[in-house]
């Protein structure tokens, strides 16, 4: 059976809290002492994972140019669909979300991911039906962000957003004819950023469910950005925004 590292705080969280005996063994930092380290680990204590204890320089070594935060679980067995109610009942700071519709491309997925995960997202969210699954294409594209950053499939997009909505997660859509500029708008704290296919965009009833609409502002002779691009530019805007 083939196995593999994941790392960072949220997607060990939630492999503890849907999958845990998938876990083999845990890898931590014996610097990180803090109370996050302590929870996690008590919750991996109780379900009997092994816990060995390392210096930040081996991690680092088994995760080059990632952000593991101190934390690296060994898993076995194949990937398990995210659940994103088991995502969203672990963050201990305002839900910072992209979602994508008809992303069907899977570079394109794999780039959006390695950008979410690069701006400290805390899953990505895409429809079961016109969109990619994690292909190998998509995984390998990614450049690891595919094990660290939850991705979840829904059968509903509209209904999971109108679901984020109920949670205060504020919906932002990004569309070239909204009216309002992506740096001069203003938007909370827990927010959900939706980005549709190049070309196409996002579907009518995901558009209507959105909250607010911003548009990139484009000074050049193109019309639109690559959906991995466009990420990139909204994601970090916001980040800058939650620091």
């Amino acid at each position: 059976m083939s196995a593999r590292y994941i790392y960072g705080f949220h997607a060990i969280t939630a492999k503890l809290r849907h999958d845990p005996e998938s876990i083999k063994e845990m890898l931590v930092d014996v610097s990180r002492q803090d109370a996050r380290a302590r929870e996690l680990l008590q919750h991996a204590e109780l379900q009997g994972i092994k816990i060995i204890g390392c210096d930040g320089k081996r991690l680092d070594g088994m995760a080059p140019g990632a952000r593991h935060q101190g934390v690296m679980a060994r898993i076995e067995g194949g990937r398990k669909a995210a659940h994103l109610d088991d995502v969203l009942d672990t963050l201990t700071e305002p839900a910072f979300l992209l979602v994508l519709d008809s992303v069907t491309d899977p570079r394109n997925l794999g780039a959006c991911l390695r950008v979410a995960d690069a701006a400290g997202v805390h899953a990505v969210i895409a429809p079961k039906d016109k969109a990619v699954g994690l292909t190998d294409v998509a995984i390998k594209t990614a450049c690891g962000a595919a094990e660290t950053v939850p991705y979840v499939m829904v059968t509903n997009l509209a209904r999971t957003l109108r679901e984020l909505k109920e949670r205060e997660i504020w919906v932002v859509g990004t569309a070239g004819e909204a009216t309002s500029d992506l740096y001069a708008a203003d938007w909370p704290l827990a927010t959900a950023w939706v980005m549709g296919a190049e070309g196409e965009g996002m579907r009518r009833l995901t558009r209507e469910t959105c909250d607010q609409l911003v548009k990139i502002p484009m000074h050049g002779s193109v019309e639109s950005l690559n959906v991995s691009v466009a990420a990139g530019v909204c994601l970090f805007e916001a980040r800058r925004r939650r620091l």
